[in-house]
């Protein structure tokens, strides 16, 4: 499984990022391409420890869908996203995409030894599964716009 911590992984993810344009059409979703963006910046966020997203932790989810997670099994169109992460508003696609990158680009430099934080949803995690999870994420709605 490809990880945002190796960067091969990491620079195809933002070679994708790149390719896309504010007029990139969704094949599926209720999101455009700017909300994908932005959506996209909440798990590196809280891997950032940047906010606290006032998610419960679900007992159930770590049972039944951590190991999805960050495997390799791709994950199917039209998954139910969580509403704290859904973005209804409109959004800038350069800022979007430059905050992104940003994210992506931190979470990348994170040193080997500091300790990443808990999930609030699904618990703890190795760097290692953090790594793929992010990964998995950003590929998933990176196929969503074609890129």
């Amino acid at each position: 499984m490809k990880s945002l911590f190796d960067i091969a992984s990491k620079n195809e993810i933002e070679d994708r990022i790149h390719i896309l344009s504010i007029s990139s059409p969704a094949q599926w979703g209720k999101m455009d391409v700017a909300q994908m963006l932005h959506h996209c910046q909440f798990p590196l966020r809280i891997a950032l420890n940047k906010e606290d997203f006032k998610l419960k932790s679900n007992w159930i989810a770590r049972v039944f869908f951590k190991k999805l997670l960050y495997n390799d099994t791709p994950w199917r169109k039209g998954l139910p996203t969580a509403p704290n992460f859904k973005v209804k508003e409109n959004k800038d696609f350069d800022h979007e995409k430059t905050a992104l990158i940003n994210y992506i680009n931190e979470f990348y430099q994170l040193d080997d030894s500091q300790e990443l934080p808990v999930h609030p949803v699904f618990g703890k995690f190795t760097r290692q599964q953090w790594g793929q999870m992010q990964y998995k994420h950003l590929d998933h709605h990176l196929k969503q716009f074609k890129a």
